[in-house]
Formats: structure tokens, C-alpha cells, sequence
């Protein structure tokens, strides 16, 4: 597919009122913005400046004068929270991603075109081999749920060179980052791997074409898991619990798929926990053990496999009224000096109906309580409580319908 032909598939599909472009100034974002220009749809660029680089605010600029030229908004955001410590890569990607959707909720923007290519398919697919990644690791990459915004690739059929001809025909510049060219990076390593691949008859698009398969088998197993959950999965307050009986007559990766998914939803993590530490949780529940993983607890109890948050991760998780509390829950009611912490044992033991619920003490003492003090005025995941509510954090979905979603 052309440049032109992907962006104006995208844009004739398009029906909301404005669209986000995330530009960094490379030529695969400069050539988003150039096409994306011509089409009808409103347009914001936005450029994240990580302050990594002296070339960064520079880079900022370039894509600044372009957006004028074309007569599109642009706006510059910047990131100084790298305190030299852990994946400079992972946390400068996060924190993108995070900046990016606080800035297009105050646009009022609910889509953001992000500007990965078939290459970037190719190169992700390839590193997650290297790390024995299953069907979803494997799989096309999706659309991306920030809160409530949505990160969309509508360059994923256009190659990387494909963009710089266009570019270079219509005579407009992009910049160069050198570390795409740094060979300590995984992602440069691979790039310049897999063209040595093409005397196999292993291509970009090959790639691709394979990661969109995958991503087709990945979508009927979690229709199937979600048929599974329909039936044997139930709510009780913010746990999950599952019948352990249908469960262990589930196919392994059923199994397997189920716990990822459900582990993810209670703690609101980016990543699954490790292969074989799930497996290790099944066979624990099979057993009807008692595990904590990916910071949640999971025990048996009369017949049902029982998951909910562990208490020891979110002991020091604190929010304002109105606030997100453990990127799960908003709080809010009439008391503006209050705060939301864990309930706790102290809390539980300040709440003498709470075995009303029906739930293991060691999960209520993980939900969140408004605190005034060292006292407990309200716990709205376990009574009504007058004046307080607990809401879903924004873009948090069910649990039974994120697995149709994810």
C-alpha cells in the first residue's frame, strides 16, 4: 500500500471531530503530518521533547515551522522526570505515551495517529522472539488505551522507505536521531539484521503479513476466553473469582490466557507477569494453594479460584478526593480534605459489617477507604456510604469486556 493510499484509507474511516498526530520530527512522523495535512480532518500535532538530547528542542522547533507551513496547531511538551536510574527507554516511552494523553484530553482529542511503520512491525516482532513471546508478544500491534484516549497506527502497511521517497519527491527535510543508528540499542541490532534475513526470503512484509496472522489467532482465543468468563467468571465487589472446575478443564493456554488477562485488569499493568510464573500460579490454584503475583493475591475458596488486589502494593498508594486511586478507582464525595488510602487492617477493624461482603479480609483491606485522620468515614466498595462513590478510573473497562478489547 502507498503513503498516500494508508493515510487516506485512515482519514476516509475517520469520524471523529479532530485527530492527534504525535510527530517527533523523523521521517516517518514528518511524512504522517505531510499527508495527514491534505486530508480534511482537523489536525493537532503535538512533539515530546525528553530533554535527552541537546539536538531535542532543536527537533522541536523543525516540527514546529513544518505544522506552521501546513497550517496545523502544534504544541511541545517536555519531560524531565529521567533520574538516571532503571530502562531509560522504557520509562521515556511510558512517560510519552502518558504525556501525550493528558495533553489530548485537554485538547478535547480522543485519537492519537502514531507514526509506526511495516519496519517497526517487523523489528518488534523479531525482539519478541528473541524473548520467546507467545501468540499475543507476536501479534500485529493494536490500537493503544491510554485512559480514555486511543493510540492509533495507520502506517503499519507502509514501509519505511516507502515515507522517505514520498518525502524526498515533494523535496521536504526530517530530522535524523543518531540513536537510531546506535548499535547498543536491541531495536538497531535487529534493523541491521534483518536485511542480511532477505536471502532467506524473510522480509518486512513477510513479517508483517505473519504478525497480522497471529494477531487474527489472537483475537478467537480471547473470544473464547471471554465465552469461557461469560460463564464461569463472576464479579464480587472489585474481585474476580472463577469456577475451578471449568477452569481446570480448560486447555493450557486458556488457562493461561484467563490469569494474564484478569492479573493485568486488577492491577492496571502494562505487562504480563512471566510465563512461567503463571504457570506456576495455576498449578498452585489447581492445587488450592494460595500465591501472590503481579501484585495481586489469589487464593481457593469454596469451589472458586478468588483473585483481588494484594494489599502490600497499593499499603502506600494515596489520592486526593476526585483523584485516581491505584490507576482503578475514582473517590469522590463531600469531604475535600480527606484522602484515599488502602483500607488496611486498621481500617477493617473500624468496620465491623465488612464480612457482610462475602470477601476474604486479606481483599478488603486492599480497597480504598476516605480517610480523615487516622479515621475511616467511608469505604464505598463495601456499603453505601452517603455522599461517596466509587467510579471506574477513566478508560477502565470491565473485566469481561476488556478481553475482547485488549
Amino acid at each position: 500500500m502507498t503513503p498516500e493510499a494508508a493515510i487516506a484509507d485512515f482519514l476516509n474511516g475517520f469520524s471523529h471531530p479532530k485527530l492527534g498526530l504525535a510527530v517527533s520530527g523523523g521521517g516517518d512522523s514528518i511524512a504522517m503530518l505531510h499527508l495527514a495535512a491534505q486530508g480534511s480532518v482537523p489536525l493537532l500535532a503535538v512533539t515530546v521533547d525528553h530533554g535527552l538530547r541537546p539536538e531535542a528542542a532543536d527537533e522541536a522547533r523543525f516540527v514546529a515551522s513544518v505544522c506552521v507551513d501546513l497550517g496545523v496547531p502544534h504544541w511541545t511538551l517536555r519531560w524531565r522526570g529521567w533520574d538516571g536510574h532503571g530502562n531509560l527507554q522504557d520509562q521515556a516511552r511510558r512517560a510519552r505515551y502518558q504525556l501525550i494523553a493528558e495533553w489530548a484530553r485537554a485538547q478535547g482529542v480522543g485519537h492519537v495517529a502514531l507514526a509506526h511503520t511495516l519496519d517497526d512491525q517487523a523489528e518488534t516482532f523479531l525482539m519478541r522472539l528473541a524473548r520467546s513471546s507467545g501468540v499475543d508478544g507476536l501479534s500485529e500491534m493494536t490500537a493503544r488505551q491510554v485512559d480514555d484516549v486511543t493510540f492509533v497506527r495507520p502506517l503499519l502497511g507502509v514501509s519505511r522507505a516507502d515515507l522517505r521517497q514520498m518525502l524526498k519527491q515533494r523535496g521536504a527535510d526530517w530530522v535524523e536521531d543518531p540513536s537510531n543508528h546506535d548499535p547498543h540499542y536491541d531495536r538497531v541490532k535487529v534493523r541491521q539484521h534483518l536485511v542480511g534475513l532477505t536471502d532467506l526470503g524473510i522480509t518486512a512484509k513477510g513479517i508483517a503479513d505473519t504478525s497480522a496472522a497471529l494477531a487474527q489467532a489472537r483475537e478467537a482465543l480471547n473470544w473464547a476466553a471471554h465465552g469461557f468468563a461469560a460463564q464461569h467468571m463472576h464479579m464480587v465487589g472489585p474481585d474476580v473469582t472463577i469456577d475451578i472446575g471449568a477452569f481446570a478443564d480448560l486447555p493450557a493456554e486458556l488457562q493461561r490466557r484467563l490469569l494474564v488477562h484478569v492479573l493485568r485488569w486488577l492491577s492496571g499493568a502494562e505487562y504480563s507477569p512471566r510465563r512461567q510464573a503463571v504457570a506456576d500460579l495455576i498449578q498452585t490454584a489447581l492445587d488450592g494453594g494460595k500465591a501472590t503475583l503481579h501484585g495481586c493475591a489469589m487464593s481457593v475458596r469454596k469451589g472458586r479460584i478468588w483473585l483481588f488486589r494484594e494489599y502490600a502494593a497499593v499499603q502506600s498508594t494515596s489520592a486526593s478526593v476526585g483523584h485516581v486511586w491505584d490507576n482503578r478507582f475514582v473517590i469522590s464525595g463531600p469531604a475535600t480534605n480527606a484522602r484515599i488510602a488502602a483500607l488496611g487492617a486498621e481500617g477493617l477493624q473500624q468496620l465491623p459489617n465488612w464480612r457482610a461482603s462475602g470477601r476474604p479480609a486479606a481483599a478488603v483491606m486492599a480497597d480504598p477507604a476516605v480517610w480523615l485522620d487516622d479515621r475511616v468515614i467511608a469505604a464505598p466498595l463495601i456499603a453505601e456510604t452517603q455522599g461517596w462513590r466509587a467510579e471506574p478510573a477513566p478508560g477502565r473497562t470491565d473485566c469481561h469486556s476488556a478481553l475482547l478489547t485488549h
